[in-house]
């Protein structure tokens, strides 16, 4: 796929960019569908989308960088005075406090040190839609770790916990508040909770398309049903809907459970962290919340990882960021962060899912290119 094939813009000094995205796009083939939205200081400094039925108003599911926006909400409450970094969780949901989770903060759940990184028999696709349910079904789990001692990806329910925290205190969803402080004040295209109106322009994810090898090396490494891995990605339910598949699967879309469910644009995913370095986040609160609080071998994920409150250390995974850059990938291969000592909000969005899971590889390439380029301007 050569640059012509390449829509939307850059700004004078990021063409360096725009030849990045062709290059990916070359070596992913002709069903690669992706945008790339990067702003600098206020400003929109690349907006690019290519491949087939993709425009750059095409909304997508968004996995995991969802988890970015359900935890916005909560440094927002936190900046506020409403939550407490430091109390325990039972302090404001009382019946989470059962089977030993009684003084776990909400520090450390946020923190993915809590143990609580699924249910035993696991969820439903109806049940993993509805983070009320999930936090319901969670409330009397015992941790599958003593709380504090390690970190484990607690990757379809954190937003479910955390959104019930901010339930009982505040008597409205992660989903609601989101809408009313973030999404529409800022005329973002990131959604937690699809309207119907905007079905069409919804593009359904595509299952990952893996090699042979590929395929080897991801079976090779799967996790037991009935693992921590297992739990905490819900393969211990005998018909869990596949991970790829969630988005597409309405009632997901619609209800938007705070882990996963979110649907948006790289505009939209971009736009949200501009706000964040445009002044909705005190600067004293986006360095709490990006400050690392858990690294190094995730349970979940029996891989290295790094998280800040909520958020991922994304200069971990790229180190040309800056110390405090935080934000959230999402499991087909979007990224989204914001880094405060450049001023630069990435977006990157994706359809199909991508090898092996998590943010996509092509994203460090095309973060370097991004971040050299705001260097540059900068010199």
């Amino acid at each position: 796929m050569s640059s012509e094939h390449i829509q939307g813009t850059v700004a004078d000094g990021f063409e360096s960019v725009r030849a990045e995205f062709a290059a990916v796009a070359a070596g992913e083939g002709g069903d690669y569908a992706a945008q790339l939205v990067a702003h600098v200081g206020g400003e929109r400094v690349v907006d690019l989308w290519t491949g087939p039925e993709i425009t750059a108003d095409s909304l997508t599911g968004v996995f995991s960088s969802t988890k970015g926006a359900a935890h916005l909400v909560v440094a927002l409450l936190v900046q506020d005075g409403v939550l407490d970094l430091d109390e325990r969780v039972s302090h404001y949901w009382p019946e989470f406090g059962a089977a030993g989770k009684d003084r776990i903060t909400l520090r450390e759940l946020l923190a993915h040190r809590a143990g609580v990184v699924g249910a035993d028999g696991g969820f439903t696709a109806e049940e993993l839609a509805d983070d009320r349910v999930i936090a319901e079904r969670l409330a009397p789990q015992r941790p599958y770790w003593r709380p504090g001692t390690a970190f484990g990806y607690h990757a379809l329910v954190i937003g479910a916990l955390t959104g019930e925290v901010v339930r009982r205190v505040t008597g409205r969803s992660i989903q609601e508040h989101f809408e009313e402080r973030v999404r529409k004040p800022f005329g973002l295209d990131f959604y937690l909770g699809l309207p119907e109106e905007l079905e069409p322009r919804f593009l359904t994810t595509q299952p990952m398309l893996p090699t042979p090898e590929q395929l080897a090396e991801l079976t090779a490494n799967a996790s037991g049903a009935d693992s921590i891995g297992g739990i905490a990605f819900n393969r211990n339910h005998p018909k869990a809907p596949e991970l790829w598949d969630l988005p597409n699967i309405k009632v997901i879309r619609q209800l938007s459970p705070a882990s996963v469910g979110g649907v948006a644009s790289a505009r939209g995913l971009a736009g949200m962290y501009a706000a964040v370095l445009g002044g909705l986040l005190r600067p004293e609160t986006a360095a709490e919340f990006a400050q690392i609080h858990s690294i190094g071998d995730d349970l979940a994920t029996r891989n290295h990882n790094a998280f800040g409150l909520g958020f991922a250390a994304v200069s971990d995974d790229y180190p040309v960021l800056g110390q405090g850059a935080f934000g959230h990938s999402g499991a087909a291969g979007s990224q989204a962060f914001a880094d405060p000592r450049s001023g630069l909000a990435y977006g990157y969005n994706r359809r199909r899912f991508a090898f092996p899971g998590g943010a996509a590889p092509e994203n460090v390439s095309l973060v370097t290119a991004v971040h050299e380029a705001v260097t540059a301007r900068r010199a």
